[in-house]
């Protein structure tokens, strides 16, 4: 199970910090989700940017991987409203089949999920007493 965190954990941070990226790389794309009640969009798609980044960094450490997991989930929720904005206006991604918009939902709380399991510890192994070695008496 070790190995599988460890390697699923260097997965979820490669992906967020290309996702990071992509927000300075197609910010336009970005900025057509963003619901008409929240101000300042550009800053808001960079400051996204710059947090996917630094968080799916901050995951590639173990002595970080519990502090970017607290931030991705806060994260997260935080651009939840752009993904229900982009569900109720469909016409804003026509090239994007309803159904996928649909299920980006309940994958954010998968995504959740994932973050929230990367700030649990990693249990040390107990090493089984050998019966090879002799008892005191």
């Amino acid at each position: 199970m070790r190995i599988f965190k460890t390697l699923s954990r260097y997965l979820f941070a490669i992906i967020f910090v290309g996702e990071g990226f992509l927000h300075f790389a197609i910010a336009d794309v970005y900025l057509k989700i963003m619901p008409p009640y929240l101000a300042w969009h550009l800053t808001l798609v960079y400051v996204s940017g710059v947090a996917e980044i630094l968080l799916g960094a901050m995951l590639m450490f173990a002595d970080l991987q519990r502090l970017a997991g607290w931030g991705l989930i806060l994260l997260l929720i935080a651009i939840f409203p752009a993904n229900i904005y982009l569900y109720q206006h469909q016409d804003l991604a026509r090239n994007v089949s309803p159904l996928l918009h649909l299920l980006r939902l309940p994958l954010q709380g998968v995504l959740i999920l994932c973050a929230f399991w990367y700030t649990r510890p990693i249990r040390p192994r107990v090493a089984e007493p050998s019966a090879a070695l002799p008892q005191e008496t």
